[in-house]
């Protein structure tokens, strides 16, 4: 989620719980999530779609409430100025979150590259073990034999 950009209806985040009509079209069975085309979602992304829609929901939840404490600690506001630092408090925090969620992504994108990449190198080094292991299991018997007819 890029800055600006908010879960809206229609984009993943299905509102209802269990079975029936998602936003957007989307259905929801024992089986997996369907589009209205027909074609599979991946259950995966929609549940990743849908944690992540709650967590930010719980935390502008949790600005709002420190927007709140903070102002009942400036009781000379006046209703008006309590709302406006409120509105304030609450956006400059929900861009530091936002930010901060930018970052970690992108150090969790990079993170999995990198290590897609050590899995692969230790899978290559694995199955090259594993090849000259039956190699030389498969040799041991032919030089063995090897060396019985010399005799």
């Amino acid at each position: 989620m890029r800055k600006g950009e908010g879960m809206r209806r229609g984009e993943g985040a299905g509102a209802g719980t269990g079975g029936g009509m998602r936003s957007g079209g989307e259905t929801g069975t024992a089986e997996g999530m369907w589009r209205e085309d027909g074609t599979e979602l991946d259950q995966d992304r929609a549940i990743n779609e849908i944690e992540g829609f709650l967590l930010w929901e719980a935390e502008k939840d949790r600005v709002r409430t420190r927007a709140r404490a903070f102002c009942d600690g400036l009781p000379w506001l006046t209703d008006s100025r309590r709302r406006e630092v409120e509105l304030r408090y609450c956006q400059d925090q929900r861009d530091a979150s936002q930010a901060a969620l930018e970052r970690i992504a992108v150090r969790s994108a990079a993170l999995r590259t990198e290590y897609e990449g050590v899995y692969r190198a230790l899978r290559r080094r694995l199955i090259t073990a594993f090849l000259c292991g039956t190699v030389a299991v498969a040799a041991l018997p032919a030089l063995a034999a090897v060396g019985l007819a010399v005799r």
